[in-house]
């Protein structure tokens, strides 16, 4: 993630910690000195929607899933372990019956605890649950406003439905925000997903790139051109630092595309150079895309894998060993190459002088475009021109 709020008007919120923290950057299994990587299990593959770009394919149906008790095994070991987050998803995760009683294990043992949500199913009562369980956010998915959400999430209303949930939240006070992934059907809902954060007094917002994998798979020709991807940047910037200047405290973000780092830097080195030093800083410390590091994805079914976009590539299995132990074990060539995998880059990530900065962006996008897990991420929207310059 890359908070462009931060990197522009110097916010400060809980993930800044753990993203430019100084010891960050050169960590082999962890988010920061001395802790495990950020987590993300995805408890259920079973979904109440049918959502177009879904990596994890989801359908309302079961699926062989960790057992409650398999379940707090496995948060025990990660526990151990030190994981600073527990990222809990799907499938839509509030359809695993024992949601609140593992959210709750988890919270005892001293993780803090996310949600990926579609929000449809979040009524005033399971709102007020989360809530004291002690979640620490709630991320709720839209894909545009009203219609254009609904065709994308496969079903009539879940637009309404999803709005209301976030609205539950914010009436009971719990920490809530939208994730909103960009494509060329509905990047031009850009300014109207803002309008609603502003309108609704939503805190936070994440807009995702696209990533090419389940049935996301299928959308690559639905991508943004780099073109595109340059105008809406600029747009997320422009929205993002009016803001801030308006006194409105919003923490907005950027997922799944490091270029979007090197690009507010080159922007500010024309436009504000002492501003552009300290962002400079700032991903330094950070140090680009750090998949198989600092995150991490467990499956339904106990598998791990580097990001829940690479789950053609296992490392083991929860069920078998601990996910601590899997994680460190540099056996599998795809885990030990993502701790260390500048040298194994090609093609323009290979030769872009913001390597340092980036880390090679993102390899599901790369293998699913080329084949080559190691090639370049055909959705850097830099020019040649800025990546040879330093």
């Amino acid at each position: 993630m890359i908070s462009i709020s931060k990197l522009l008007c110097g916010t400060e919120n809980f993930g800044d910690h753990l993203r430019y923290a100084h010891g960050a950057k050169g960590q082999v299994h962890g988010a920061v000195a001395g802790h495990g990587p950020v987590v993300v299990w995805n408890a259920t593959r079973t979904c109440n929607l049918r959502c177009r770009h879904c990596y994890s394919e989801s359908d309302h149906k079961k699926y062989d899933e960790l057992s409650t008790r398999e379940a707090k095994q496995f948060i025990d070991d990660l526990a151990a372990f030190r994981v600073p987050v527990l990222l809990l998803s799907g499938g839509e995760p509030l359809l695993r019956p024992d949601f609140f009683e593992l959210a709750r294990y988890a919270r005892q043992k001293g993780i803090r605890i996310t949600v990926s949500t579609n929000g449809t199913l979040i009524s005033p009562e399971v709102a007020r649950q989360l809530k004291e369980v002690g979640v620490g956010y709630v991320g709720i998915s839209l894909d545009g406003i009203g219609e254009i959400n609904d065709r994308f999430r496969g079903r009539a209303g879940a637009y309404e439905a999803a709005l209301q949930g976030i609205r539950n939240c914010l009436a009971v006070g719990q920490r809530v925000g939208l994730r909103f992934t960009v494509n060329r059907h509905n990047y031009r809902e850009l300014n109207n997903i803002f309008d609603l954060v502003e309108k609704e007094n939503i805190p936070r917002v994440c807009f995702y790139h696209l990533v090419y994998t389940g049935r996301g798979s299928e959308m690559v020709k639905e991508d943004l051109t780099h073109g595109e991807s340059r105008a809406a940047l600029d747009l997320i910037i422009e929205r993002t630092l009016d803001l801030h200047r308006r006194g409105f405290n919003k923490e907005i973000l950027t997922v799944d595309n490091h270029a979007d780092a090197v690009y507010i830097y080159l922007k500010l080195l024309q436009d504000d150079p002492e501003r552009a030093r300290q962002v400079y800083r700032l991903l330094s410390c950070n140090g680009g895309n750090r998949t198989g590091i600092a995150i991490g994805e467990v499956d339904w079914e106990g598998n791990v894998h580097a990001d829940q976009f690479s789950r053609n590539h296992c490392f083991g299995n929860v069920r078998q060993r601990k996910f601590s132990d899997i994680w460190t074990d540099l056996s599998h060539p795809i885990l030990a190459g993502l701790k260390n995998r500048k040298p194994l880059l090609k093609g323009r990530c290979a030769r872009c002088k913001w390597l340092d900065l980036c880390n090679g962006n993102f390899r599901a996008r790369a293998e699913a475009v080329y084949g080559d897990f190691w090639a370049e991420d055909p959705a850097c929207y830099l020019t040649d021109e800025e990546i040879s310059h330093a």
